[in-house]
């Protein structure tokens, strides 16, 4: 099985100044939270990236997904890429978890 892999901003590099200009830095820990949480529950392990120690891992992410102003969380299996928060949220509402981080 591979490794859930999620970029996440931890507010404590050198990115601080730009995810505030981006937008809420609170909304984003909340996303994160609620997706760790959803994770913790179902006992699956992951793997948080800290995106906020390197512009690098930033562009990374964003390259990945195919979309220049993503911020995270952005979920992936392994390096196959499974969505964002919001459809994170649609599948844990349509209880598709599984399905959603291409487990099943």
């Amino acid at each position: 099985m591979r490794m859930i892999k999620i970029p996440a901003w931890y507010g404590r590099g050198k990115l601080t100044k730009t995810f505030r200009k981006l937008g809420n830095p609170q909304k984003v820990k909340q996303r994160q939270e609620d997706v760790i949480r959803i994770l913790d529950a179902y006992k699956i392990n992951y793997e948080l990236i800290d995106i906020s120690i390197s512009l690098k891992k930033l562009q990374q992410m964003r390259r990945k997904v195919s979309s220049p102003k993503a911020l995270p969380p952005q979920i992936f299996n392994g390096q196959e890429y499974c969505g964002d928060f919001e459809m994170f949220h649609k599948a844990k509402e349509n209880k598709e978890i599984l399905k959603f981080l291409k487990m099943e």
